[in-house]
């Protein structure tokens, strides 16, 4: 037998689930887009191995790399030297979205944070921080970093942790906190990888990423 409810009662309950929506909503609503910029190699690196492959080039581990010619493989990336110019002719072949670095590689990032995917879009703030290459296959990366947020006036900033997918069309990494209006920040960030567009500018390898923030 059904319970007759009163149109008081009625209007209640539609109030309650109203506010539940709403709640859910704000939940998932995107507080941020961020394009981080992932800059290998070149003469204005924002991203420099100091372990495996890479970094012991860096190191001067790595006497000289093997000339390939004037016809790079797909995806090269030129190798740079300790002081960051790149020898001619030198690559390193990188994963498809430019993370893929070498199992045990710990990358040091200060990455540009942009309001848009160009490179020449307005500056939004700086990650700093380091990704490592945590999968003998390449396909994952650990990652922690810091989004510095430019301007604002208690040096606003979000902290992320988790495992980026190297070739995964969305990963996720959790917010661990902040500075500033993002205090105790908590929630989770969509990171997807995305070709690079617009002039180049660089002769280093970019890799693009488009990070959406939530905060609950």
């Amino acid at each position: 037998m059904l319970m007759k409810l009163s149109p008081k009662s009625i209007f209640l309950v539609i109030l309650i689930i109203t506010k539940a929506n709403n709640s859910t909503e704000q939940e998932l609503r995107p507080v941020l887009e961020l394009y981080m910029h992932d800059i290998l190699g070149g003469t204005s690196p924002t991203a420099r191995p100091i372990t495996g492959l890479l970094g012991s080039i860096y190191s001067r581990h790595v006497p000289f790399a093997k000339p390939i010619g004037s016809r790079p493989p797909q995806r090269g990336v030129p190798i740079p030297n300790p002081n960051g110019a790149v020898p001619p002719g030198t690559i390193q072949l990188m994963g498809s979205d430019g993370l893929g670095v070498g199992f045990g590689t710990i990358t040091v990032i200060d990455d540009v944070l942009t309001s848009g995917p160009e490179l020449g879009s307005q500056t939004v703030g700086r990650a700093q921080g380091v990704y490592v290459a945590s999968s003998g296959d390449g396909s994952s990366v650990m990652m922690t970093c810091t989004a510095v947020m430019e301007g604002g006036e208690y040096g606003d900033s979000i902290n992320f942790w988790g495992v980026y997918r190297v070739g995964s069309a969305t990963s996720r990494l959790a917010v661990v906190g902040g500075t500033g209006k993002y205090k105790n920040a908590a929630g989770f960030a969509v990171v997807r990888s995305l070709i690079p567009t617009g002039p180049r500018g660089m002769d280093g390898g970019e890799a693009l990423l488009r990070i959406i923030v939530h905060l609950s």
